[in-house]
């Protein structure tokens, strides 16, 4: 899988994956690509900053800082033991902020992390950080479950192959040649799945039903709109290098979110490999409403595409970054 020549890894401190540090460590030497992990140190809280630091708020925070490097240097020592060049990083901020504008920063081209989720009574895998960076950060980004497995063994490619519009046409393409290159070298199942439904289909029946148009059959309407749906992905399967076997194909019919998540339980998937939205103003959307729901309720990893064009809605601010 050979797409990839500057991958950061983030460390979030509230979850540990050392399977996953090393996935990194594996696909940055695959690709031959540089490595970097990366720490953030979060704002100081307000209350330490007034009783402990009152008088020198710096020598806090740079002592912090320093903690935090030689926290990261320990994670990593046994895989430089092993010859495996990885730089270390560590900013102060807000982590999802501080995450991408590094990303922004350095040209990363792949940010890989363990997701750590909220908790309660509407506990999720993907907690705020994870939703954020998904929203708003401009490259590829795999999050991690914690406590996953190596390798996956079912991969789950979600796609909309809309040939009118070229975004969204050349981001399925992206999704299946990510998701097919992962397949091969992990040897893994591999379902390609395109979702789709009629927009408010109940209430379309119900004015078919009540004004009764001269020439208009609905039922036939729908079959022709599935053939199309299946035609619109056929096409774009043929154009894609795909493992020799264990592939899977599927359009299917329904909300698209609540189909993908069935699917990925059903399947017992291990990775979703999806697009998010990329628009922005006024009308716009920063992830889209499919990929919201899907991320609010998957229970595996996943690897999120941006379409190209994407820009972030951060900005870079003054460095603080601390090598």
């Amino acid at each position: 899988m050979k797409r990839f020549k500057n991958i950061v890894y983030f460390v979030d401190d509230r979850v540990e994956n050392r399977v996953a540090l090393e996935r990194a460590v594996t696909l940055a030497q695959c690709n031959r690509a540089r490595l970097t992990v990366l720490g953030v140190l979060q704002h100081l809280p307000r209350d330490l900053q007034l009783f402990l630091a009152a008088t020198l708020p710096a020598n806090l925070q740079n002592f912090a800082l320093k903690e935090l490097r030689n926290q990261l240097a320990l994670l990593v020592k046994p895989l430089r033991l092993k010859g495996q060049q990885i730089e270390l990083v560590v900013r102060y901020g807000t982590p999802h902020i501080e995450v991408i504008r590094d990303v922004i920063e350095h040209n990363r081209d792949l940010l890989m992390w363990t997701a750590a989720g909220s908790s309660g009574l509407r506990a999720q895998l993907f907690g705020s950080t994870t939703m954020h960076l998904m929203r708003k950060c401009p490259c590829p980004l795999w999050a991690f479950k914690p406590g996953m497995e190596r390798p996956f063994r079912r991969i789950l490619a979600a796609v909309d192959p809309d040939p009118g519009d070229g975004q969204k046409l050349a981001l399925a393409a992206k999704i299946i040649a990510l998701a097919a290159a992962l397949a091969r070298s992990e040897g893994s199942e591999l379902w390609i799945v395109h979702v789709w439904n009629v927009y408010k289909e109940d209430m379309v029946k119900q004015w078919a039903e009540r004004v009764r148009p001269p020439g208009v059959d609905l039922e036939n309407i729908v079959r022709a709109m599935a053939a199309t749906h299946r035609r619109w992905l056929g096409g774009l399967v043929e154009t894609c290098d795909l493992p020799g076997r264990g592939v899977q194909v599927k359009v299917l019919k329904g909300e698209p979110a609540q189909v993908i998540n069935a699917l990925a339980a059903q399947r017992s998937a291990e990775l979703i490999v999806m697009g998010t939205a990329g628009r922005s103003g006024l009308d716009g959307l920063l992830i889209g409403n499919t990929a919201e729901t899907v991320l609010s309720h998957v229970r595996c990893s996943v690897l999120a595409v941006k379409p190209e064009g994407f820009v972030s809605p951060v900005r870079l601010g003054p460095a603080r970054r601390r090598d």
